[in-house]
């Protein structure tokens, strides 16, 4: 009966150090705990601050979030103000602080799409023609716009063209719709 030795080779070359073979002095990189850095401890202060407001923002991030809940509460009774008050001011705040109207009126739409929903069989060719009399596009290009429905057919045209574009479709068969 023969038996069989089975020998460990361990090769090392000189191009790949060990870690035990790396200098004591060599700095490692250390990073923040997750925590900290969510909490914005890490971070330096974008703007100097005089000693009085870094103590007191310094001890109002420390606080839980009970803790901050009750400080707005008690804020909000002594000042008479809520903070939903203050949100559509910050929104609208021009960046030199100066506060931007809103616009009187809601802006008329003055561009609108035109959008064939819909071409029943018995309508393509006068459809077609439709197409063709109001783009300039060949008969193969007409013929695949009006297959694969929904399409734009024009885009960014003014309500009177829209609606023209629109009438003599229908006329044609088509269903149309004005976006």
């Amino acid at each position: 009966m023969a038996t069989t030795t089975l020998t460990t080779l361990t090769l090392r070359t000189p191009a790949c150090p060990t870690p035990s073979s790396y200098p004591a002095t060599r700095p490692f990189l250390q990073f923040p705990s997750r925590s900290a850095a969510r909490r914005g401890r890490l971070v330096a202060p974008a703007v100097a601050a005089p000693e009085k407001i870094t103590k007191l923002g310094d001890e109002i991030a420390g606080l839980t979030l009970e803790e901050a809940k009750s400080l707005v509460d008690f804020l909000q009774d002594k000042l008479g103000v809520s903070a939903a008050a203050f949100a559509p001011v910050a929104a609208v705040a021009a960046p030199g602080g100066a506060a931007v109207e809103a616009p009187a009126a809601v802006e008329e739409k003055t561009e609108f799409d035109v959008v064939i929903e819909e071409v029943p069989s018995n309508a393509r060719i006068a459809v077609i023609k439709a197409v063709r009399g109001l783009t300039s596009l060949a008969l193969k290009e007409a013929k695949e716009l009006i297959e694969g429905l929904p399409k734009k057919f024009k885009e960014g045209v003014s309500k009177e063209e829209a609606d023209d574009a629109k009438k003599q479709l229908e006329e044609a068969g088509a269903k149309i719709a004005i976006v």
